[in-house]
């Protein structure tokens, strides 16, 4: 049995297209908010999130992923209100940010790890352009304050690496993953 270790429908879609059977646990870990490394951090809480998992279901596949946002070394999480929203909009406008996607897969008592990196461009974007978006409601719930592909595609001038890894689960490198660990997600 697969368990995906997470709430988002976007992570639901998708490791469809990777695994067409699994099933849905979110996790109840509570995410580590420290110093560590952007890579490190996402990396440690998607174990954190896989591992949760895991002790409920053992014997099961779990995959945990963490998606974060960082702007000249500066980690932007999830908004705490519409005023959030908009400033961590308004520096990533106009500017080159990272988005990492930390992976985990727990398996017969083992964990396997990895990441993935992509950098995504904002063209400008006004003060009346940022507030509209905000009030969609929609960056309210995604680090960094907005969906790819939602609507922020309208800023995005380009980016660099994985799609899906913006998204939320880069598919090509979670795909690697397992089959380093020898799991095959086609059974």
């Amino acid at each position: 049995m697969i368990i995906l270790a997470s709430g988002s429908p976007r992570r639901h879609e998708l490791l469809k297209k990777l695994c067409p059977n699994f099933k849905i646990q979110a996790s109840d870990a509570i995410e580590v908010q420290n110093d560590l490394e952007p890579k490190i951090l996402a990396v440690e809480n998607a174990k954190l999130k896989a591992q949760d998992v895991y002790n409920q279901n053992p014997g099961a596949i779990v995959i945990g992923a963490d998606t974060i946002v960082v702007l000249n070394g500066k980690i932007f999480g999830k908004p705490k209100n519409t005023a959030d929203a908009e400033k961590m909009l308004a520096q990533l406008a106009n500017n080159r940010h990272e988005v990492i996607t930390g992976l985990a897969i727990c398996a017969d008592g083992k964990i396997f790890t990895d990441y993935d990196v992509t950098e995504v461009y904002f063209g400008e974007m006004t003060t009346e352009e940022i507030k509209k978006y905000v009030a969609t409601g929609e960056p309210l719930d995604k680090s960094g304050s907005y969906a790819l592909q939602g609507g922020a595609t309208k800023f995005i001038e380009k980016i660099h690496g994985d799609w899906s890894n913006v998204v939320g689960l880069p598919v090509y490198r979670l795909k690697k993953l397992a089959e380093s660990a020898n799991i095959n997600f086609d059974e």
